[in-house]
């Protein structure tokens, strides 16, 4: 079993072309990323392998899951198609992530994040694709671009030429500075589906909103009417997102579309197989602290079929 949904987290140095801004340091959720992992922000390269160290240690001992893809992140672009470091507010360069993924070719694949807003995406894409890149991420909340604007239409067909999955985020960006939320829509996915590109929608197509999810009725349309559209189930644990799992629990004829993630280095949480599972599942589920393991007793438990991303590009 593969991992399509593992995020890549770097600081700053000289060489690894990585930024964050000065408000996602002090942001919530870096310094509990921080806290959790023992980084150190004053000595980036430490703290960068220290990441990686502790993601590949936890990988290693799982019992279900072999690999993970790695995601980077790519940054905003004005209109003339050049970086907006200043708009910008977390960016994990794609040479950084190709280099991790050459360097641990046992547990990682590279999914490169490629802005379509970017001039040079095109070129940026076939670079990245011969490098060995396995999908491109993208998380149009953040980095200021419409998935649905036609005039990307190039890129998206150069993806299906290459066979290349696009990866995108679906619903509300609380991780990161969310600039046009309604990016997220999943609805917007239908342009690169129309050009033959494969595309898989990150949460499952849940909104984000706990309860409220106006995607539900989409991404069964989207499963019915295109046989390149997939989902993966990352973050279907959380708070504010397992509504749709428990939705997916009630559609077996969707399993087969759904790919297997965890939305690493974000907690798996346990409670939304309370009064759903056995208690013998239960209690095998709470005593699993390996979080890519957790995520597969769970989904299993609960009945919610999945493939591994590696069987869609297998069939591609």
């Amino acid at each position: 079993m593969i991992d399509c949904h593992v995020h890549l987290a770097a600081l700053r140095t000289e060489e690894n072309g990585c930024y964050i801004s000065p408000r996602i340091l002090r942001s919530p959720i870096f310094k509990f990323l921080a806290w959790k992992h023992n980084l150190n922000a004053q000595d980036a390269a430490w703290s960068n392998q220290k990441y990686v160290d502790d993601l590949l240690a936890e990988l290693r001992k799982a019992k279900y899951v072999d690999k993970a893809v790695l995601l980077g992140m790519d940054g905003v672009y004005d209109t003339n198609g050049k970086l907006d470091l200043k708009s910008t507010e977390f960016l994990i360069a794609n040479d950084y992530v190709l280099n991790i993924a050459r360097s641990y070719p046992n547990e990682f694949l590279p999914g490169v994040s490629i802005n379509p807003q970017r001039r040079d995406a095109i070129e940026e894409l076939e670079r990245c694709t011969e490098a060995g890149a396995a999908l491109v991420k993208v998380l149009p909340n953040s980095q200021g671009f419409d998935p649905g604007n036609r005039q990307y239409i190039p890129f998206y067909r150069k993806l299906a030429q290459l066979s290349i999955p696009l990866l995108s985020h679906v619903g509300y960006e609380f991780s990161l500075i969310g600039k046009d939320q309604s990016a997220g829509d999943p609805n917007k996915l239908r342009v690169p589906l129309e050009e033959g590109a494969t595309v898989i929608a990150a949460h499952g197509c849940s909104n984000g909103l706990v309860a409220y999810e106006p995607y539900y009725r989409t991404l069964l349309g989207l499963v019915r009417r295109y046989v390149n559209f997939f989902a993966d189930v990352s973050a279907l644990t959380l708070p504010n997102r397992f509504g749709m799992l428990w939705r997916l629990q009630r559609h077996p004829e969707v399993h087969a579309r759904l790919l297997f993630g965890t939305d690493y280095p974000l907690a798996v949480f346990h409670w939304p197989c309370w009064g759903r599972i056995g208690l013998r599942d239960f209690r095998t589920i709470i005593r699993t602290n390996n979080r890519f393991d957790r995520k597969y007793l769970i989904l299993k438990a609960l009945g919610v079929g999945f493939r591994s991303v590696d069987q869609l590009m297998t069939a591609s």
